[in-house]
Protein backbone atom coordinates (compact mmCIF):
# COMPACT_ATOMS: atom_id res chain seq x y z
CA UNK A 1 0.00 0.00 0.00
CA UNK A 2 1.54 3.15 -0.87
CA UNK A 3 2.56 6.04 1.66
CA UNK A 4 1.35 9.23 1.03
CA UNK A 5 3.91 11.97 -0.61
CA UNK A 6 5.68 14.31 1.46
CA UNK A 7 3.80 17.45 1.60
CA UNK A 8 6.93 19.13 3.61
CA UNK A 9 9.64 18.75 6.20
CA UNK A 10 8.78 17.76 9.25
CA UNK A 11 9.17 20.07 11.95
CA UNK A 12 11.49 19.80 15.08
CA UNK A 13 8.69 19.69 17.18
CA UNK A 14 6.90 17.30 15.03
CA UNK A 15 10.18 14.91 14.62
CA UNK A 16 9.65 14.96 19.04
CA UNK A 17 6.54 14.05 18.66
CA UNK A 18 7.40 10.75 16.40
CA UNK A 19 9.86 9.83 18.46
CA UNK A 20 6.90 9.13 20.82
CA UNK A 21 7.90 11.12 24.36
CA UNK A 22 4.90 9.62 26.35
CA UNK A 23 7.08 6.02 25.90
CA UNK A 24 10.28 7.38 27.45
CA UNK A 25 9.23 6.16 30.98
CA UNK A 26 9.83 2.73 29.33
CA UNK A 27 13.58 3.85 29.11
CA UNK A 28 13.88 5.67 31.87
CA UNK A 29 12.31 3.54 34.56
CA UNK A 30 14.57 0.37 33.88
CA UNK A 31 17.67 2.30 34.36
CA UNK A 32 15.98 4.06 38.09
CA UNK A 33 14.92 0.72 39.00
CA UNK A 34 18.51 -1.18 38.37
CA UNK A 35 20.55 1.40 39.75
CA UNK A 36 18.60 1.10 43.07
CA UNK A 37 19.61 -2.28 43.16
CA UNK A 38 23.04 -1.66 42.72
CA UNK A 39 22.99 1.45 45.58
CA UNK A 40 21.83 -1.21 47.79
CA UNK A 41 24.72 -3.06 47.20
CA UNK A 42 27.20 -0.53 47.60
CA UNK A 43 28.35 -0.41 43.96
CA UNK A 44 26.27 2.80 42.56
CA UNK A 45 28.13 4.26 39.91
CA UNK A 46 26.90 7.65 38.39
CA UNK A 47 28.49 7.44 34.92
CA UNK A 48 27.76 3.84 34.57
CA UNK A 49 24.14 4.63 35.22
CA UNK A 50 24.15 7.68 32.61
CA UNK A 51 25.48 5.41 30.03
CA UNK A 52 22.73 3.07 30.23
CA UNK A 53 20.02 5.40 30.62
CA UNK A 54 21.95 6.83 27.23
CA UNK A 55 21.45 3.36 25.78
CA UNK A 56 17.86 2.53 26.95
CA UNK A 57 16.74 6.26 25.88
CA UNK A 58 18.43 5.89 22.50
CA UNK A 59 16.91 2.25 22.04
CA UNK A 60 13.44 3.66 22.67
CA UNK A 61 13.25 6.21 20.42
CA UNK A 62 14.86 4.41 17.89
CA UNK A 63 12.00 1.75 18.15
CA UNK A 64 9.37 4.03 18.23
CA UNK A 65 11.15 5.78 14.47
CA UNK A 66 11.67 2.36 13.36
CA UNK A 67 7.55 1.41 14.13
CA UNK A 68 7.12 4.30 12.28
CA UNK A 69 8.53 3.89 9.15
CA UNK A 70 7.76 0.59 9.50
CA UNK A 71 4.23 0.70 9.30
CA UNK A 72 3.96 3.47 7.40
CA UNK A 73 5.39 1.87 4.47
CA UNK A 74 3.12 -0.66 5.18
CA UNK A 75 -0.35 1.57 5.10
CA UNK A 76 -1.51 0.38 8.66
CA UNK A 77 -0.84 3.91 10.26
CA UNK A 78 -3.83 4.76 7.48
CA UNK A 79 -6.33 5.12 10.05
CA UNK A 80 -3.90 5.55 13.36
CA UNK A 81 -6.04 6.44 16.46
CA UNK A 82 -3.13 7.79 18.77
CA UNK A 83 -0.01 9.80 18.12
CA UNK A 84 1.65 11.64 15.10
CA UNK A 85 3.31 8.83 12.68
CA UNK A 86 5.78 10.91 10.49
CA UNK A 87 5.56 8.00 7.86
CA UNK A 88 2.25 7.33 7.62
CA UNK A 89 0.55 10.71 8.07
CA UNK A 90 3.33 11.46 4.77
CA UNK A 91 5.19 14.22 6.68
CA UNK A 92 8.60 12.67 5.94
CA UNK A 93 10.18 10.46 3.91
CA UNK A 94 10.36 6.59 4.92
CA UNK A 95 13.93 7.32 4.04
CA UNK A 96 14.50 9.92 6.39
CA UNK A 97 12.48 8.23 9.64
CA UNK A 98 14.55 5.31 8.83
CA UNK A 99 17.75 7.03 9.11
CA UNK A 100 16.62 8.66 12.28
CA UNK A 101 16.20 4.80 13.66
CA UNK A 102 19.40 4.17 12.58
CA UNK A 103 21.07 6.79 13.81
CA UNK A 104 19.24 6.52 17.57
CA UNK A 105 20.58 2.71 16.88
CA UNK A 106 24.08 3.84 16.54
CA UNK A 107 24.12 6.57 19.67
CA UNK A 108 23.12 3.22 21.69
CA UNK A 109 25.83 1.38 20.01
CA UNK A 110 28.41 3.61 21.05
CA UNK A 111 27.18 3.80 24.69
CA UNK A 112 26.56 0.21 24.81
CA UNK A 113 30.49 -0.30 23.24
CA UNK A 114 32.07 2.24 26.14
CA UNK A 115 30.08 0.05 29.41
CA UNK A 116 31.12 -3.88 27.49
CA UNK A 117 34.58 -2.14 27.06
CA UNK A 118 34.72 -1.53 30.97
CA UNK A 119 32.30 -4.18 32.53
CA UNK A 120 32.55 -7.05 30.39
CA UNK A 121 32.87 -7.46 25.91
CA UNK A 122 29.78 -10.04 26.13
CA UNK A 123 27.41 -7.62 26.98
CA UNK A 124 28.37 -6.25 22.97
CA UNK A 125 26.16 -9.40 21.89
CA UNK A 126 23.52 -8.46 24.26
CA UNK A 127 23.70 -5.14 22.94
CA UNK A 128 23.44 -6.64 19.07
CA UNK A 129 20.45 -8.39 20.85
CA UNK A 130 18.66 -5.42 21.60
CA UNK A 131 19.35 -3.31 18.45
CA UNK A 132 17.92 -6.63 16.41
CA UNK A 133 14.70 -6.95 18.80
CA UNK A 134 14.02 -3.24 18.16
CA UNK A 135 14.05 -3.11 14.54
CA UNK A 136 12.48 -6.43 13.96
CA UNK A 137 9.24 -5.57 16.21
CA UNK A 138 7.88 -3.88 13.29
CA UNK A 139 10.10 -4.44 10.59
CA UNK A 140 11.89 -7.14 7.43
CA UNK A 141 9.17 -9.78 6.00
CA UNK A 142 8.14 -11.63 9.49
CA UNK A 143 8.03 -8.65 12.11
CA UNK A 144 7.56 -10.21 15.60
CA UNK A 145 5.32 -7.38 16.17
CA UNK A 146 2.69 -8.92 14.10
CA UNK A 147 2.79 -11.78 15.50
CA UNK A 148 1.68 -11.16 18.95
CA UNK A 149 5.21 -11.21 20.25
CA UNK A 150 5.24 -7.69 21.04
CA UNK A 151 4.72 -7.68 24.91
CA UNK A 152 7.20 -10.62 25.55
CA UNK A 153 9.47 -9.26 24.21
CA UNK A 154 8.73 -5.73 26.04
CA UNK A 155 9.28 -7.85 29.23
CA UNK A 156 12.60 -9.37 28.19
CA UNK A 157 14.77 -6.55 26.70
CA UNK A 158 12.63 -3.59 28.94
CA UNK A 159 12.26 -5.29 31.93
CA UNK A 160 14.98 -8.02 32.13
CA UNK A 161 17.66 -6.85 29.90
CA UNK A 162 17.20 -3.53 30.45
CA UNK A 163 17.25 -3.62 34.67
CA UNK A 164 19.25 -6.94 35.41
CA UNK A 165 22.04 -5.10 33.14
CA UNK A 166 22.27 -1.89 34.54
CA UNK A 167 22.54 -3.57 37.92
CA UNK A 168 25.38 -5.70 36.51
CA UNK A 169 27.32 -2.47 34.60
CA UNK A 170 27.50 -1.23 37.93
CA UNK A 171 27.66 -4.47 40.36
CA UNK A 172 29.58 -6.94 38.15
CA UNK A 173 27.52 -9.22 39.99
CA UNK A 174 24.17 -10.85 40.43
CA UNK A 175 21.33 -9.77 42.14
CA UNK A 176 18.11 -11.80 43.52
CA UNK A 177 16.50 -7.85 43.82
CA UNK A 178 17.48 -7.27 40.21
CA UNK A 179 15.24 -10.18 38.72
CA UNK A 180 12.40 -8.75 41.04
CA UNK A 181 13.02 -5.06 40.30
CA UNK A 182 12.93 -6.45 36.26
CA UNK A 183 9.60 -8.40 37.25
CA UNK A 184 7.84 -5.13 38.12
CA UNK A 185 9.14 -2.83 35.63
CA UNK A 186 8.75 -5.40 32.75
CA UNK A 187 4.94 -6.41 33.84
CA UNK A 188 4.37 -2.53 33.93
CA UNK A 189 6.29 -2.04 30.20
CA UNK A 190 4.27 -4.72 29.05
CA UNK A 191 0.66 -3.27 30.14
CA UNK A 192 1.94 -0.20 28.53
CA UNK A 193 2.17 -1.86 25.01
CA UNK A 194 -1.21 -3.65 25.97
CA UNK A 195 -2.96 -0.22 26.44
CA UNK A 196 -1.30 0.77 23.14
CA UNK A 197 -2.90 -2.59 21.34
CA UNK A 198 -6.23 -2.11 23.12
CA UNK A 199 -6.62 1.09 21.65
CA UNK A 200 -5.74 -0.23 17.99
CA UNK A 201 -7.82 -3.17 18.05
CA UNK A 202 -10.04 -3.00 15.71
CA UNK A 203 -7.68 -0.87 13.17
CA UNK A 204 -5.15 -3.52 13.38
CA UNK A 205 -7.48 -6.44 13.20
CA UNK A 206 -8.73 -4.80 9.72
CA UNK A 207 -5.29 -4.07 8.21
CA UNK A 208 -3.83 -8.02 9.41
CA UNK A 209 -1.85 -6.78 12.20
CA UNK A 210 -1.89 -9.94 14.45
CA UNK A 211 -0.70 -8.02 17.90
CA UNK A 212 -1.62 -10.25 21.14
CA UNK A 213 -4.46 -7.82 21.98
CA UNK A 214 -6.24 -9.18 17.89
CA UNK A 215 -5.61 -12.42 19.66
CA UNK A 216 -6.55 -12.59 22.33
CA UNK A 217 -9.69 -10.16 22.09
CA UNK A 218 -10.73 -6.94 23.88
CA UNK A 219 -12.45 -9.02 27.27
CA UNK A 220 -8.76 -11.39 27.71
CA UNK A 221 -6.79 -8.31 26.86
CA UNK A 222 -8.23 -6.13 29.60
CA UNK A 223 -8.00 -8.80 32.05
CA UNK A 224 -4.25 -8.94 31.01
CA UNK A 225 -3.81 -5.16 31.67
CA UNK A 226 -4.92 -5.54 35.20
CA UNK A 227 -2.90 -8.93 35.55
CA UNK A 228 0.18 -7.16 34.70
CA UNK A 229 -0.31 -3.86 37.66
CA UNK A 230 -1.07 -7.02 39.94
CA UNK A 231 2.51 -8.76 38.85
CA UNK A 232 4.05 -4.95 39.90
CA UNK A 233 2.59 -5.22 43.05
CA UNK A 234 3.98 -8.80 43.91
CA UNK A 235 7.00 -7.51 42.54
CA UNK A 236 7.19 -4.75 45.27
CA UNK A 237 6.41 -7.04 48.02
CA UNK A 238 9.22 -9.60 46.98
CA UNK A 239 11.69 -6.49 46.99
CA UNK A 240 10.23 -5.98 49.97
CA UNK A 241 11.44 -9.16 51.50
CA UNK A 242 14.89 -9.48 49.50
CA UNK A 243 16.20 -5.82 50.42
CA UNK A 244 14.34 -3.81 53.05
CA UNK A 245 10.73 -3.15 54.19
CA UNK A 246 11.17 0.24 52.44
CA UNK A 247 10.60 -0.84 49.47
CA UNK A 248 7.21 -1.37 49.96
CA UNK A 249 6.55 2.36 49.21
CA UNK A 250 7.05 1.37 45.40
CA UNK A 251 3.35 0.38 46.38
CA UNK A 252 2.57 4.01 46.27
CA UNK A 253 2.64 3.80 42.12
CA UNK A 254 -1.25 2.32 42.48
CA UNK A 255 -2.09 5.92 43.51
CA UNK A 256 -1.12 6.49 39.38
CA UNK A 257 -1.39 3.32 38.30
CA UNK A 258 -5.47 2.98 39.47
CA UNK A 259 -6.92 6.08 36.60
CA UNK A 260 -5.30 3.07 33.80
CA UNK A 261 -6.97 0.25 35.04
CA UNK A 262 -10.30 2.32 35.67
CA UNK A 263 -10.45 3.19 32.18
CA UNK A 264 -9.62 -0.63 31.02
CA UNK A 265 -11.65 -2.18 33.17
CA UNK A 266 -14.37 -0.02 32.29
CA UNK A 267 -14.53 -0.17 28.93
CA UNK A 268 -12.63 2.72 27.47
CA UNK A 269 -12.35 2.38 23.73
CA UNK A 270 -10.30 4.18 20.77
CA UNK A 271 -8.99 7.59 21.62
CA UNK A 272 -10.48 7.50 25.25
CA UNK A 273 -7.65 4.92 25.55
CA UNK A 274 -4.86 7.34 24.69
CA UNK A 275 -4.66 8.64 28.49
CA UNK A 276 -4.37 5.40 29.67
CA UNK A 277 -1.35 5.15 27.95
CA UNK A 278 -0.09 8.12 29.57
CA UNK A 279 -1.00 7.34 33.17
CA UNK A 280 0.57 3.81 32.62
CA UNK A 281 3.84 5.02 31.61
CA UNK A 282 3.85 7.52 34.41
CA UNK A 283 2.79 4.98 36.91
CA UNK A 284 5.66 2.41 35.41
CA UNK A 285 8.08 5.69 36.61
CA UNK A 286 6.33 6.12 39.82
CA UNK A 287 7.01 2.54 40.78
CA UNK A 288 10.24 2.33 39.28
CA UNK A 289 11.43 5.89 41.06
CA UNK A 290 10.26 4.90 44.56
CA UNK A 291 12.20 1.91 44.66
CA UNK A 292 15.12 3.67 43.86
CA UNK A 293 14.13 6.13 46.66
CA UNK A 294 13.94 3.33 48.92
CA UNK A 295 16.94 1.58 48.12
CA UNK A 296 19.21 4.85 47.76
CA UNK A 297 17.91 5.11 51.81
CA UNK A 298 19.40 2.08 52.86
Amino acid sequence: MATPAPIASPTPAQWLEGARPRTLPAAISPVLAGTGVAAWADSFSWWRALLALLVSLALQVGVNYANDYSDGIRGTDEQRVGPLRLTGSGLARPSAVKRAAFLCFGIAAVAGLVLAIATAWWLVLVGLACIVAAWYYTGGKHPYGYAGLGEVMVFIFFGLVAVIGTVYVQTQDWQWAGLWAALGVGSLACALLVANNLRDLPKDAVVGKRTLAVILGDRTTRALYVGLVVVACLAAVLLALTTTSLALITLGFLGVAIQGVRAVAGGAKGAALIPTLQHTGQSELTWALLLAVALFSV
